[in-house]
């Protein structure tokens, strides 16, 4: 039984894998033949990420919460970074083989009570990611989008108010569910590269 905290590298090296060959085969409207292991029939969130090798991002489509098993949610989360990310044109076939995939697999989400009161102390930089609902509106980041823009607890707040549309601040307002989670990210250090898993440094403030 693998738990989020257990995956081990050639765990995330596979998912890695398997994301990119999900899209690749999309792409030329090949078959997908992999072989999954038992433990991604655990139902689990995951986001698959597609950056250029540049660091520009070109797609990120997930699963925040453990509605599908991982195996599913990962093949079709891939598609949908690659095809249907709204900010995105479509990737196509060219593009694949200079592509940095990044995957990250999620912990179930823990509701932040009182966000106006607690969430600077509760939020960690490098550790959590954030999910904010109000409304018809709700934004995600994950937990190494603060680390990679150098942001504070609060700038992290912010930007994801930003990404759910609701104005910076959004989250010290009433009748908002903040909610925090943990990735384990593996991703390319360059496309097709060497796979590592990303240690993200935590920063309190």
């Amino acid at each position: 039984m693998h738990n989020i905290k257990d995956l081990e590298l050639s765990d995330g090296s596979f998912l890695v894998k398997t994301a990119r060959a999900t899209i690749r085969a999309h792409l030329t409207g090949g078959e997908l033949n992999i072989k999954f292991p038992k433990w991604c029939d655990e139902k689990r969130g995951v986001f698959v990420t597609l950056n250029t090798k540049e660091g520009d991002l070109r797609g990120c489509i997930g699963f925040p919460l453990p509605v599908y098993p991982l195996k599913d949610a990962l093949v079709s989360a891939a598609t949908s970074a690659a095809t249907e990310d709204p900010r995105f044109p479509e990737v196509v076939l060219d593009e694949l083989d200079g592509l940095v995939v990044e995957v990250s697999v999620l912990t179930v989400p823990e509701q932040v009570k009182d966000p106006a009161k607690n969430a600077l102390k509760e939020v960690v930089v490098g550790r959590d990611g954030l999910i904010i609902q109000k409304g018809p509106w709700s934004g995600l980041l994950l937990p190494q989008v603060p680390v990679e823009w150098k942001w504070n607890v609060k700038e992290f707040l912010d930007h994801t108010c930003n990404k759910a549309g609701l104005p910076a601040g959004a989250w010290k307002e009433a009748g908002v569910k903040l909610s925090k989670f943990s990735a384990e990210v593996f991703s390319e250090t360059a496309p097709s590269g060497r796979i590592v898993k990303k240690e993200l440094e935590t920063m309190k403030k």
